[in-house]
């Protein structure tokens, strides 16, 4: 490696270190989501969830794995509103595991098989019950099935940790 290359490697990497606070403290609102729902953009929160939602700098990040409507003997049913129901304690569930409760969950992708506009009022009622008012940003993506062919839904989280 020439010597103006390991130069610049240095001086990158002092660069780099010096942008990194040796110690910082947080106090419980710096570690807070910030829900964004512009004036100028459709209201999406009557659907169960917000445009957007920032994330604490000093916040770790956690991702939890598809929850499907599966219980704990992994039985499911066939009807579409038991598994979201089931789905989303099961996530709750797995946010208890890690210490966490729905307000810090920043965002949510949920997987529909065969979705239709019927289906919106169960998935609506389901994320308002567990996230009140704490609407996280959402995506939800229609798919012809998921992994066990009697899965009708699955729900996945990125949460911040306190």
């Amino acid at each position: 490696m020439s010597r103006a290359i390991k130069h610049l490697l240095i001086g990158g990497l002092i660069i780099m270190t010096m942008g990194v606070p040796t110690a910082t403290t947080a106090n419980e609102n710096d570690l807070k989501l910030t829900i964004v729902n512009p004036r100028n953009l459709y209201d999406p929160t009557p659907n169960g969830y917000s445009t957007a939602v920032i994330v604490p700098r000093e916040a770790r990040v956690a991702y939890i794995s598809g929850q499907g409507g599966q219980d704990s003997t992994g039985a499911l049913s066939p009807d579409f509103a038991v598994q979201v129901k089931q789905a989303y304690a099961n996530l709750r569930t797995a946010l208890e595991g890690i210490g966490a409760k729905p307000d810090q969950v920043a965002k949510l992708t949920v997987f529909v098989v065969d979705h239709d506009m019927s289906k919106l009022e169960v998935l609506t009622r389901n994320v308002k019950e567990m996230f009140g008012e704490a609407l996280p940003a959402q995506t939800l993506i229609p798919v012809p099935k998921l992994a066990i062919d009697p899965m009708l839904f699955e729900v996945e989280a990125v949460v911040i940790l306190e």
